[in-house]
């Protein structure tokens, strides 16, 4: 099928490594949103392809454990662990022990995940649950996966210590763009976490971080946070799509359709070729059991297991579609 010209010559940057320019990633994602089923399939293809020549046959599975959960002080539209929603009804406990993490890591590396994240709510732990973080990292890398956290906001002296107790890479997402993001939370600043992100890369960490999306962002919100990502240098965007849980502001927002998720994996894919894209939550309520869906829009990883509030799908299943599609877990490679 003939592809308008922008798509074409992005793409062909795309599979030699290069971004767009912030002019051609705009113009090509009016395209891109614009696009009809036969088109997008098209764009969809293009994408496949790239992810391919970037990543080959494998695909980077990543898992988390939710170690702390609730009583989060922040008001994020989309959290069900913000106190500020307390008929959103999360669970409620404090940094979980080092024997349920030890046997969740295993787990998860007995079925090919690679990479496990310690995720805490809150804006940041104390140092009493700090101290104990650390040992939990050092717990993760002893069992041989790459220790992975997302503990919120946290300065450049406990990236480092981290690092030294085995971190690989820190994870916090932006969200959305600096236009949209305070629709979506007024109790920190944008700001702040593009300072975390910018300080864990400076460290040089493996530093993911992405957003959600179906908030009721528009296109060009999307377009402005992968530019951001882009600038900060991040290694890997997770993808999430939108679960609205019921009491939160975001409750009644409707699911985003396979198309149009599809269209922003493939858009992302085209801005981000070399970058990792890990769709995340939400892949269960828009590609349903379809595990090898995602990558067929351009997504080169998956989270797998369990989200923070949320089921996941079946991990077995997952494991079983990707074999099947040829598709291989991405080797335990430090930075990987």
């Amino acid at each position: 099928m003939f592809l308008p010209s922008c798509v074409s010559r992005v793409a062909d940057q795309a599979a030699r490594g290069i971004s767009p320019s912030y002019d051609e990633a705009r113009q090509l994602t009016n395209i891109i949103a614009s696009a009809d089923e036969k088109t997008a399939q098209a764009i969809f293809d293009v994408a496949a392809t790239i992810r391919q020549t970037h990543f080959g046959n494998t695909t980077g599975l990543c898992a988390i454990i939710n170690a702390k959960s609730g009583r989060c002080g922040e008001d994020c539209a989309f959290c069900a662990q913000s106190r500020h929603y307390p008929e959103a009804n999360s669970p409620d406990y404090p940094l979980i022990d080092a024997e349920t993490v030890e046997t969740a890591a295993r787990t998860m590396k007995a079925a090919g995940v690679n990479r496990f994240s310690i995720v805490t709510s809150g804006l940041g732990p104390s140092p009493s649950e700090f101290k104990r973080l650390l040992e939990l990292i050092r717990t993760i890398r002893q069992i041989g996966l790459l220790a992975d956290a997302s503990i919120g906001l946290v300065d450049a002296e406990r990236l480092q210590r981290m690092k030294q107790a085995g971190l690989v890479g820190y994870h916090h997402n932006l969200e959305t763009s600096r236009r949209f993001f305070p629709s979506i939370c007024t109790t920190h600043d944008y700001e702040d976490d593009v300072q975390v992100v910018r300080q864990a890369v400076n460290a040089g960490l493996y530093v993911c971080s992405g957003g959600i999306f179906g908030l009721g962002e528009t296109w060009q919100d999307r377009l402005d946070l992968a530019h951001t990502l882009e600038e900060l240098g991040v290694h890997s965007v997770p993808v999430n799509f939108l679960h609205p849980i019921p009491g939160t502001p975001l409750a009644k927002r409707p699911l985003l359709t396979r198309l149009e998720a599809g269209k922003i994996i493939a858009l992302y894919r085209l801005i981000l070729p070399t970058k990792h894209l890990r769709v995340c939550g939400g892949r269960g309520d828009v590609y349903g059991s379809d595990t090898v869906g995602p990558i067929s829009h351009g997504a080169s990883g998956l989270m797998v297991g369990d989200y923070l509030t949320t089921k996941g799908s079946a991990l077995e299943r997952d494991i079983d579609q990707l074999s099947k599609a040829g598709l291989q877990p991405e080797p335990s490679v430090l930075g990987s």
